[in-house]
């Protein structure tokens, strides 16, 4: 097993999955006050990546490791995400990830996505993120990794668009954030689905009221 070719190319930023239209959180916590600036960015993507280390990577990592298990996550993760517009995100993403993948990688995903289909799946995105990095024999390191940098990626990009940072402040950032990486990859990748938990409550209600919001850029 090991396609590092395939990680690189699920990690371009041009990879077609739709993921650059969520800010995760991003956009409402900024018009809330709660982000300012370069150091209430720091601390928000902190929360992030420990959040996602906790609530998905646990998801991620079962599905990974066994496959056939993929309709009894995806309910795991339908009742864990209570917050409507998490849950909403969550769906959205795994959905594009899924059909995108299954079109351009159609011998190994295809016959995952009609299981989903055949399944009335919910989509949502972590186990799904494990079920088709297995099909693509991208190893559960790599898919670790993966989920987690693309998480940050994305909530530094949404910073860049919504004008908190520049690019090559972002990019710095980015690079700063690697030992963080390193820590939750450390602390979380052995987790199972009985350890799912919410580690920041706040972001998730500040989330929450993301279709309240005045204006928006972003889905989620």
């Amino acid at each position: 097993m090991g396609y590092p070719w395939r990680v690189l190319q699920l990690a371009d930023s041009g990879f077609p999955t739709g993921g650059f239209a969520h800010s995760g959180g991003l956009e409402a916590a900024v018009q809330h006050g709660e982000v300012r600036g370069r150091e209430g960015l720091e601390r928000f993507a902190r929360e992030l990546l420990w959040q996602t280390g906790h609530g998905a990577l646990p998801l991620l990592s079962a599905a990974w490791r066994e496959p056939s298990s993929l309709v009894a996550l995806d309910a795991r993760a339908e009742s864990f995400l209570t917050n409507h517009v998490a849950n909403r995100a969550s769906r959205t993403q795994g959905r594009a990830f899924l059909d995108t993948c299954a079109r351009i990688f159609p011998e190994p995903v295809a016959p995952l996505r009609q299981a989903a289909r055949d399944a009335k799946s919910r989509y949502h995105h972590a186990p799904l993120f494990g079920a088709v990095l297995r099909a693509l024999d991208v190893e559960l390191p790599d898919a670790q990794q993966l989920l987690l940098s693309l998480t940050l990626r994305g909530t530094l990009s949404a910073a860049v668009r919504m004008g908190i940072v520049g690019t090559h402040e972002s990019h710095q950032l980015q690079h700063q954030c690697a030992p963080l990486l390193d820590e939750v990859l450390e602390a979380c990748a052995g987790l199972g689905v009985e350890s799912l938990a919410q580690t920041s409550p706040l972001m998730d209600l500040l989330g929450a009221t993301h279709d309240r919001l005045y204006s928006r850029l972003f889905l989620s």
